[in-house]
């Protein structure tokens, strides 16, 4: 009897270890610099590149892609402050140390789509006067 429970105590010990590695692979893998899709609303003003989701603010890597990113969107622009939607594949990552700037990061590897963006359900405020009233 007690051989028995000491079998079945190592073989439980034995495959608790086993999946924790697996697990541990897995996570080390997806926070990794794997490229994945990403659909948020993206904004190029005065040198700096923001990609944004609903839930994240995000610093966008200067690469050829961008560049390409920054002349497509320009025609879907009315005024320079204005984000337009897009659908990208990226590389994350996360802000050296030593170096200022938002605290994600992700780099363009593909622009699959660029429309415009829905202002109405914009959350930029802009200050002047509205058009109607000069």
């Amino acid at each position: 009897m007690k051989k028995s429970i000491v079998i079945l105590l190592l073989a439980t010990l034995f495959i608790g270890c086993k999946n924790d590695k697996k697990t541990e692979g897995t996570e080390s893998m997806e926070t990794s610099s794997d490229v994945v899709e990403m659909a948020g609303n993206f904004m190029y003003y005065e040198d700096s590149a923001v990609f944004q989701t609903k839930s994240e603010l995000y610093g966008v890597v200067p690469n050829e892609k961008l560049d390409d990113l920054i002349l497509q969107s320009e025609t879907l622009k009315n005024e320079p402050s204005d984000e337009v939607a897009v659908v990208l594949k990226v590389k994350k990552s996360k802000k050296p140390e030593d170096e200022e700037g938002w605290e994600n990061r992700i780099e363009i590897i593909e622009i699959i789509k660029v429309s415009k963006s829905n202002q109405e359900n914009s959350d930029i405020i802009k200050l002047g006067i509205p058009e109607e009233v000069q």
